[in-house]
């Protein structure tokens, strides 16, 4: 059975007349007569009464047109969605993302991008840097919102889009949290609230760089997600050194406070696989921010 017979079966159920159904078919009456002919006898049962003058569905052929409209129903929804697909505009998108992308732009980047794709499928997963180059070389995600990793595989393409200073957490009641600016120097007796290296190589290497810079090496206690190492802060657990768009975090009993003297910035942006060819990727690495070259970490 093919596709060509059903849509035989459907027309000529429609016109009840062979020679309406071939035209309504752009085919001749004898390619349509022989497919419901096929047809019967593939089923086994009459499709219709044929007499000189009429023709009519058989209780069979009742229940056959229902069968077939809804094959070819299916038919042709599974075409427009495989079209849709290939033109970038159906499917499904895994995307991992660290929290920094949460509170920077991926809210109102995913707002647009649904927006422009509607029938997109979007999985969400919150993740740590390690986890998704290891997630995106084995495919299991298609765009990884990171931070700027020093072991990005060659097989992964990279977008810089946030390049943010640190500024320091602290407990509202320290007695720093008064200053406008905080001398990084004079926090050298606290407990860091920092991510583990391999969650974040950049990061943890930025912000240790910064305190050696002002002549200690920091006490460190360990957290695996930002808004952890935030809602410690406000704990009184320890202090942390965060990029500046963590300040949308606003938990009670936390302060945020630029650095004096002190101007290193973290940076985080998105990877993909370089041979992926989807439509949908590129669209989304489309709608990226971009920032412009790293600079110069500043220290004075």
């Amino acid at each position: 059975m093919e596709l060509r017979h059903l849509r035989c079966l459907v027309a000529v159920a429609e016109t009840l007349h062979f020679g309406r159904a071939a035209a309504r078919l752009n085919l001749s009456q004898p390619p349509v007569s022989q497919a419901i002919k096929e047809l019967e006898a593939e089923l086994g049962v009459r499709l219709f009464e044929r007499s000189s003058r009429r023709i009519t569905l058989t209780p069979a052929g009742e229940e056959a047109l229902r069968d077939a409209r809804a094959v070819l129903a299916r038919t042709e929804a599974l075409r427009s969605r495989s079209r849709d697909a290939a033109a970038g505009q159906a499917g499904r998108l895994a995307i991992g993302f660290i929290s920094l992308a949460a509170y920077a732009y991926l809210p109102e980047m995913l707002r647009r991008f649904t927006a422009d794709h509607p029938r997109v499928t979007l999985a969400l997963q919150e993740s740590t840097t390690d986890q998704m180059l290891a997630d995106l070389d084995s495919g299991a995600l298609d765009i990884g919102c990171l931070f700027a990793s020093p072991t990005l595989p060659a097989t992964l393409a990279y977008q810089a889009t946030n390049r943010d200073p640190l500024i320091v957490a602290l407990p509202q009641a320290h007695p720093l949290a008064a200053l406008p600016r905080v001398p990084l120097e004079r926090l050298a007796g606290e407990q860091f609230l920092a991510f583990e290296r391999h969650h974040g190589p950049l990061m943890f290497d930025a912000m240790v760089s910064a305190c050696m810079r002002h002549g200690f090496s920091p006490r460190i206690f360990a957290a695996r997600q930002m808004n952890t190492i935030v809602s410690l802060v406000s704990g009184g657990i320890g202090v942390a050194l965060v990029p500046a768009c963590v300040q949308v975090l606003q938990r009670e009993g936390v302060v945020y406070r630029p650095l004096l003297g002190e101007d290193t910035p973290v940076e985080h942006g998105a990877a993909w696989r370089r041979d992926d060819e989807s439509p949908l990727v590129r669209a989304f690495v489309a709608g990226l921010p971009q920032v412009g070259p790293a600079a110069a970490v500043l220290a004075g």
